[in-house]
């Protein structure tokens, strides 16, 4: 089992908000692209930031939007469509929209509309 599958999500958060804040983007953009991944609305979203959820349980716990599968490209080095493992290919996913987000890609783009 890879470390990060039992760092909670609440732990890395603040660094996708800091990540996007300082390319102008804001948290509820952010939120808006968690929303679109992982089907967790901002109440859910809140839920899991307070009971410090791991990776793991978070993605258990998501309904991974259908077309994830369109998410392609490159994270530390690896293209995300060539990930085996499940769960790790859903947090790579999850760090791909917010490098996206982060470079000032537009919405609609990000959220692959």
């Amino acid at each position: 089992m890879h470390r990060i599958f039992t760092i909670s999500f609440a732990s890395v958060h603040p660094h996708y908000v800091t990540k996007v804040e300082k390319k102008g983007r804001t948290v509820a953009e952010l939120h808006q692209v968690i929303e679109w991944l992982t089907g967790f609305d901002e109440a859910e979203l809140q839920a899991h930031l307070a009971a410090e959820t791991s990776f793991e349980d978070f993605f258990a716990a998501a309904r991974l939007n259908p077309a994830a599968s369109l998410i392609t490209g490159v994270v530390c080095g690896i293209k995300v469509q060539d990930i085996e493992d499940p769960l790790m290919q859903k947090i790579r996913y999850l760090d791909k929209l917010v490098d996206e987000l982060a470079k000032g890609k537009a919405m609609e783009k990000v959220l692959r509309r």
